[in-house]
């Protein structure tokens, strides 16, 4: 054995990102035991949107985003919210953040997504023609709606600026009649649409289920309420981590993805960037008309997905801790921004209700690769992207953990940020809409 290939890893998180990574090393012949503190999709994996479109999936910090954080501090509805605190280390998170909501910087890592999505979809394919059930669907089409045409026109300008960039979109404008033609879920507040192609969705719990199914049935072990408190490295002979109430594992390597607690566990290990909590809530709903589709507000950053007989509904940026209690007031606030958007909704009849914890990086870029230790490595930092790119993250980090190649693009992703700046690319990009997932 050597450091670059283990026989045995254990992962921590059962999330989408650390049970791809799982069922990747074991791809390779490597023996896993994932350990989670509550259990599969226990936490942002379960309640999120579920959607895996390329189309939508881009750097969170940009200029639109760094506009609603200020209003944030002082309107608790708003869609990205910052809740008064003296944190010194989310001030940090804040004030780097800010940084990286310029148009420069926004393209630059809008031209790292763009090499991602091409690769995304295509590695829920390699899950599912490998043994996950679940099925993964086609959005027939996907659907975002505006109340008028000049909100239309920033997420059109921003589909101009993937396609410039080798990651075009297909997407078509209709009249706000002619949208809820194709779905009547939508109310008389829009007044105009984009529909895009090639966009799919999961159910998110059921698949990271499967996933998990998928794993023990290669032999890979999941324990759950391990709740991890240290890493000790021992060098050659391995890793062995410890729960808090004394219980130990042990292996030839470990890989940190525990969402939005990874910065525990990974700085000693070198890892100094902030993962900071970026908390979505979300609810079902039963609609008169349940739509096939899914929807999504952009300008109200609200996204809807069909999940089953329910109607999911996601939204908000709440930087906070990740085990503060959940706070109705956002509740509310996803639902007076949705409700002139959506029709055939008893909004006072809600299920699931649910807060998770997004894993956010102040440039918006995953942290996935090898720490100071060739024996301790990480997979998280995605922010909304978790769903959307864990299996491709997985595939990436198990590749380069075994010694095979990886594409150029997963430098920007190493865990230490020694990479240096990126260059962002010369056009004359405009602001993303973002997304709510």
């Amino acid at each position: 054995m050597t450091s670059r290939h283990p026989e045995h890893v254990i992962v921590i998180g059962a999330g989408a990102v650390g049970l791809s990574t799982a069922w990747h090393l074991q791809r390779h012949g490597i023996g896993v035991t994932v350990l989670d503190r509550a259990g599969v999709a226990a936490d942002s994996s379960w309640g999120n949107a579920g959607w895996l479109a390329p189309a939508l999936t881009l750097p969170l910090p940009e200029p639109a985003v760094l506009r609603y954080g200020i209003r944030a501090v002082f309107d608790p509805a708003s869609p990205v919210y910052v809740p008064p605190s003296a944190d010194p280390r989310l001030l940090q998170f804040l004030v780097t953040f800010a940084a990286h909501c310029t148009k420069q910087r926004w393209e630059s890592s809008m031209a790292v997504f763009a090499e991602l999505n091409k690769l995304a979809l295509g590695a829920y394919d390699e899950l599912s023609d490998g043994g996950v059930a679940e099925p993964v669907r086609t959005a027939e089409p996907f659907l975002a709606a505006f109340a008028n045409e000049a909100d239309r026109q920033v997420l059109a300008e921003e589909f101009r600026y993937a396609g410039e960039h080798g990651a075009p979109v297909d997407h078509a404008f209709l009249t706000g009649d002619q949208a809820r033609a194709v779905e009547p879920v939508l109310g008389e507040g829009v007044r105009a649409a984009i529909t895009i192609e090639g966009q799919r969705f999961i159910d998110p719990p059921r698949f990271v289920n499967s996933l998990a199914d998928a794993v023990r049935a290669r032999g890979g072990a999941i324990i759950s309420g391990f709740e991890v408190d240290e890493i000790l490295d021992h060098g050659r002979t391995g890793v062995e981590v410890l729960d808090r109430n004394g219980a130990t594992q042990s292996a030839d390597a470990v890989v940190l993805a525990s969402g939005a607690r990874l910065n525990a566990l990974a700085r000693r290990f070198g890892v100094r960037t902030i993962v900071q909590a970026g908390r979505g809530y979300s609810f079902t709903v039963r609609p008169d008309r349940l739509p096939e589709n899914p929807v999504y507000l952009p300008t109200q950053r609200v996204a809807c997905t069909p999940l089953q007989d329910r109607f999911r509904v996601a939204g908000m940026m709440e930087f906070r801790r990740p085990d503060a209690p959940r706070d109705d007031r956002r509740i509310r606030a996803i639902i007076d921004a949705a409700r002139p958007m959506l029709t055939g909704i008893d909004w006072d009849v809600r299920e699931e209700e649910w807060v998770g914890s997004r894993p956010c990086t102040a440039d918006g870029l995953p942290l996935v690769g090898g720490t100071r230790s060739p024996r301790v490595h990480v997979a998280g930092g995605h922010g909304m992207w978790g769903i959307a790119l864990g299996p491709l993250t997985g595939r990436l980090l198990a590749d380069q953990m075994t010694g095979e190649p990886t594409p150029a693009v997963m430098a920007h992703f190493d865990p230490l940020r020694r990479g240096g700046s990126r260059r962002a690319p010369q056009s004359g990009a405009t602001t993303t809409a973002g997304l709510p997932a």
